[in-house]
């Protein structure tokens, strides 16, 4: 959270200074700019007030918990970007660019583009930095992606989106005072409408996937698969399904194959231990159901990504087939 924080920080005060400007210049693409921060600032508002509520206790009506807020307030932010910020701004570029307005003291425009450029790339380098802890090796496109915090891919998008704003209002405004056609204010207004919906389309479609559910990445599937398999007392796995309740919970939902000639105690503790083992290597498989079943090789779902990758690693002992008790020594 420290990212959104900070890029809640930057954008209220960049925000206010903008408005101040477009007041004083009338520049279309400073108003677009001040709509922009002010989206950005509400943005800001509305993910630090998803994480707060996704901490509640789960209920008899939420037996998971509410960590999926956090994915629906940020699709909410996508919405806002949508709206507020790029439906606006090209609302008002195209209105200037039918009936244009020459820039007033576009000094004043262009010393508080440079400051809102300085408090945005501070808020983009300190997103950079939290999201490189989780990032690891990942692409910056796999990480959007694949990550289920939502709160860094959004600040990461508006930052950029933000920082390009800039630049595109910078244009419209030298434009206009370099040619004397406030035409051109109007376009860098569009411009920045055009950017805003873009940021938008990319925020909503990743959460709306987090919102959906997720299952767990490969590398954390094959995790949970070799802990259930693991040393003599693990059970093979038929099938599993994994969900993600929230940024740092998982459900877990597998069907183990167990031997028939175990008793129902015995069986009991074997599956305590599993899910202990489970819990070890997935700290945030906070719930785990496991479903017993007599092993036949053809009901293995053979098309689970997360058994795939663990079949082909897996070394079974001479003479033990999947479900069975071990030979006997």
């Amino acid at each position: 959270m420290r990212a959104v924080i900070a890029a809640l920080a930057a954008n209220l005060g960049i925000a206010i200074t903008k408005f101040i400007a477009f007041l004083i210049t009338g520049s279309a693409s400073m108003l677009a700019e001040s709509v922009h921060s002010v989206a950005d600032t509400s943005n800001e508002l509305l993910l630090l007030l998803g994480h707060g509520r996704s901490r509640r206790a789960r209920t008899e009506l939420h037996p998971f918990g509410f960590g999926r807020e956090r994915y629906f307030y940020a699709f909410v932010v996508a919405v806002l970007l949508f709206t507020v910020g790029a439906v606006f701004s090209i609302y008002d570029g195209v209105h200037k660019i039918l009936a244009p307005e020459q820039v007033r003291r576009p000094e004043v425009a262009f010393a508080v583009l440079f400051v809102s450029a300085v408090l945005e790339s501070f808020s983009l380098r300190t997103a950079i930095r939290e999201s490189n802890r989780e990032r690891g090796e990942r692409s910056w496109q796999s990480f959007v992606h694949a990550t289920k915090a939502p709160e860094l891919p959004v600040v990461l998008l508006e930052d950029l989106a933000a920082l390009l704003g800039l630049w595109f209002a910078f244009l419209g405004v030298l434009l206009s005072v370099v040619t004397g056609n406030g035409v051109w204010d109007g376009v860098g207004s569009v411009a920045i409408g055009v950017l805003l919906g873009c940021a938008a389309f990319v925020v909503g479609y990743e959460t709306k996937s987090l919102l959906l559910g997720e299952s767990a990445s490969a590398d954390m599937s094959a995790s949970i698969v070799h802990a259930l398999e693991e040393g003599p007392d693990g059970f093979p796995v038929i099938h599993m399904r994994t969900s993600h309740v929230g940024p740092e919970s998982l459900l877990v939902a597998a069907k183990i194959a167990v031997p028939g000639s175990l008793t129902a105690a015995v069986l009991a503790a074997r599956i305590d231990a599993a899910e202990q083992r489970v819990r070890e290597a997935v700290p945030i498989a906070d719930t785990i159901y496991l479903e017993p079943d007599i092993y036949v090789p053809a009901r293995e779902d053979a098309t689970d990504p997360s058994i795939q990758v663990v079949r082909r690693s897996r070394r079974t002992r001479p003479g033990q087939r999947p479900g069975s008790d071990p030979p006997p020594a």
